[in-house]
């Protein structure tokens, strides 16, 4: 407990931040959204762009003029904040007590190797809990100004309950890459690099039906917007998946911790 309290309060400025930066990219998408709102003209503009482009971008599945529409493009820079904030937690919270030469501390503490993992991975959860609450109760916030109706609040519901097992999946790699990378200063940006590489291939995947399989390699893709909204569910073969990657991350976190010999 005390490891999880005091993990809890030394990340607490990190979720600051990131919290901060999630509630200004709300404000300045929402600052774009007032151009777009009942204005059917201005999507005039999207004609112009490459068929390849709006569908790698989602664009050609929603309509900007409305909220769902507008939130529905934005769902995937949620993730991607959500993913690369969960990802440092995970390495970060692990590799950190080697950075700081504390980790014979730690493990001088009446404490397994594991009960580290298993305290750090909590307060590392927490964090990314609530990086989605404020993520939601910013976006709420922000589009009461135009009366969003019932549709509007279900649709917004699932896309952060989607973001939530996305960020789980980027924090359970986060977490195996902290635990088992020797050189634990390049952790963090291991993480950045893999969260980056998937995102890309979920935009090269939507541009060429032919290169639809690499929809499998991505958690991007896992929960397209589109779909979420169409369909109104979560896909139970993509929930599979990525309750397996964040098992097999997990486990494979704990192997390798329990197996390393630590920098003190």
């Amino acid at each position: 407990m005390n490891i999880f309290l005091r993990e809890l309060k030394a990340n607490f400025k990190s979720l600051l931040v990131w919290g901060g930066i999630i509630i200004l990219l709300i404000v300045i998408a929402m600052a774009k959204y007032s151009a777009y709102a009942d204005n059917p003209q201005l999507l005039a503009v999207l004609d112009s762009m490459p068929p390849a482009l709006l569908d790698a971008f989602n664009l050609k599945a929603f309509n900007l003029t409305t909220l769902s529409g507008f939130f529905g493009v934005m769902f995937t820079y949620f993730a991607l904040m959500g993913g690369i904030a969960a990802a440092m937690w995970g390495s970060d919270i692990i590799s950190k007590e080697e950075r700081d030469k504390t980790v014979e501390f730690a493990l001088t503490l009446p404490v397994t190797r594991n009960q580290v993992i298993t305290s750090k991975a909590l307060a590392a959860l927490v964090n990314s809990i609530a990086f989605v609450l404020i993520t939601w109760v910013a976006s709420l916030a922000a589009a009461s100004y135009y009366h969003p109706n019932i549709a509007f609040y279900n649709f917004l519901a699932l896309e952060m309950q989607a973001m939530f097992v996305i960020e789980l999946i980027f924090l359970a790699i986060g977490l195996l890459l902290g635990c088992a990378m020797k050189q634990y200063k390049r952790a963090g940006s291991t993480a950045v690099s893999i969260i980056l590489a998937t995102y890309f291939l979920s935009i090269i995947s939507g541009m060429n039906k032919k290169l639809d399989l690499l929809k499998y390699f991505t958690p991007f893709k896992y929960f397209d917007a589109g779909k979420l909204f169409r369909t109104g569910h979560m896909d139970l073969t993509y929930l599979l998946l990525s309750a397996i990657i964040i098992v097999v991350a997990m486990a494979g976190a704990y192997l390798t911790y329990n197996r390393r010999d630590l920098y003190i």
